[in-house]
């Protein structure tokens, strides 16, 4: 009998957990270690796989006007699908209203929360004092940066051993990945069941108006941004469905980006796209084009208004979103990202951030 997918396996992986997690609370706290293994192996394939893919990508390049054509591209699509994901955060929180009714407690402490980084901090902060701290610390913003620059002097020197041992380093780690990836199905049931077990199945309702709107949002942007981006460019929908179920999977239930990141890379290399083209756009897509969080951040802000009571004029939420389309560009260098971005935008909007602590409750 043929075992079933991968795909499968983390879906059903995912159903046991919630199972677990919801009848079995202190089991599914208790194999909480299981999901942070998997987290753990994870984030070990992470700056390897994003400097060994991102120096072939550019060093690969048959010219630094190939790359430049590419890299304008890339951030021109950025910035007009992070534009969109704001402005739909922005219209349906408005419209639905998922925060007014909210009784909350302008007053509330918060705890300690890291201070929002200027604009000069998130610049200062791209560029590595040491590229071995940054990936020990798997500083993904700052690994881009440097894989970036060090590319471009492989090119420059044509030095082909290095391009060659970064190609092999690309093949160990999609190998390695791999050999982690079998062990995804139990990671994500210990994931899950530890996240259930600890909160209870109210971590996925407690919020439910914020949650639907944010689904909906979601649901919104995919139809009216990323399908229409997907028929311009003639991608055949069902393929790309197939080949991102798995990184959604693990996206989902980890409640991480980056975990899905190596094995997106290998599934955009399955369907054909170029590996110098995946190579490039998605790391940095990882790091400057996180459309969910951008989404999520502009409707969480203007919730947290709603519920204390605060009118925001229409200037004031175009302001907020212009804040936040260039704040976000840093959530993937900011610990506990969003978090840290949300917090930062309430303050500079004189809102309370007692909202922070009502939605991570």
């Amino acid at each position: 009998m043929k075992a079933p997918s991968l795909t499968v396996q983390i879906f059903i992986g995912l159903v046991v957990g919630i199972a677990v997690g919801a009848l079995f609370p202190q089991v599914g706290t208790a194999i909480a270690p299981g999901g942070t293994i998997f987290i753990h192996l994870i984030k070990t394939i992470i700056a390897p796989l994003v400097f060994a893919t991102l120096v072939v990508g550019i060093a690969g390049m048959e010219s630094a006007h190939s790359l430049g054509r590419l890299s304008a591209k890339c951030f021109l699509y950025f910035e007009v699908v992070t534009t969109f994901a704001l402005a739909i955060g922005l219209l349906l929180v408005n419209l639905l209203k998922p925060g007014v009714g909210v009784q909350l407690d302008a007053a509330a402490k918060v705890g300690e929360i890291a201070k929002q980084p200027s604009v000069s901090d998130l610049i200062v902060h791209i560029f590595p004092t040491s590229v071995v701290d940054s990936m020990a610390r798997g500083d993904v913003l700052q690994i881009v940066v440097f894989s970036i620059i060090f590319a471009l002097a492989v090119n420059a020197t044509k030095s082909t051993m290095i391009l060659e041992f970064c190609q092999s380093l690309a093949n160990v780690m999609f190998k390695y990945t791999g050999y982690v990836m079998r062990f995804a199905p139990i990671g994500v049931a210990c994931a899950m069941a530890a996240t259930v077990g600890e909160h209870g199945l109210g971590v996925l309702a407690k919020l439910a108006q914020l949650v639907g709107t944010l689904y909906l949002a979601l649901v919104v942007f995919i139809a009216c941004v990323l399908l229409p981006v997907a028929m311009i460019a003639k991608i055949p929908l069902g393929k790309f469905a197939r080949a991102v179920k798995e990184p959604f999977f693990i996206a989902f239930s980890t409640t991480s980006s980056e975990a899905a990141l190596p094995k997106a890379l290998t599934a955009m290399e399955s369907i054909g796209v170029p590996k110098k083209i995946v190579s490039f756009v998605l790391p940095l897509g990882y790091t400057f084009n996180l459309d969910g969080t951008t989404l999520y951040l502009s409707l969480a802000s203007v919730f947290v208004a709603q519920a204390a009571g605060v009118n925001l004029t229409i200037e004031q939420q175009i302001l907020m979103m212009l804040t936040l389309m260039l704040t976000s560009k840093g959530v993937a260098a900011v610990p506990r990202a969003s978090l840290v971005i949300l917090a930062g935008t309430l303050a500079s909007f004189n809102l309370p951030l007692a909202g922070v602590a009502l939605i991570l409750g």
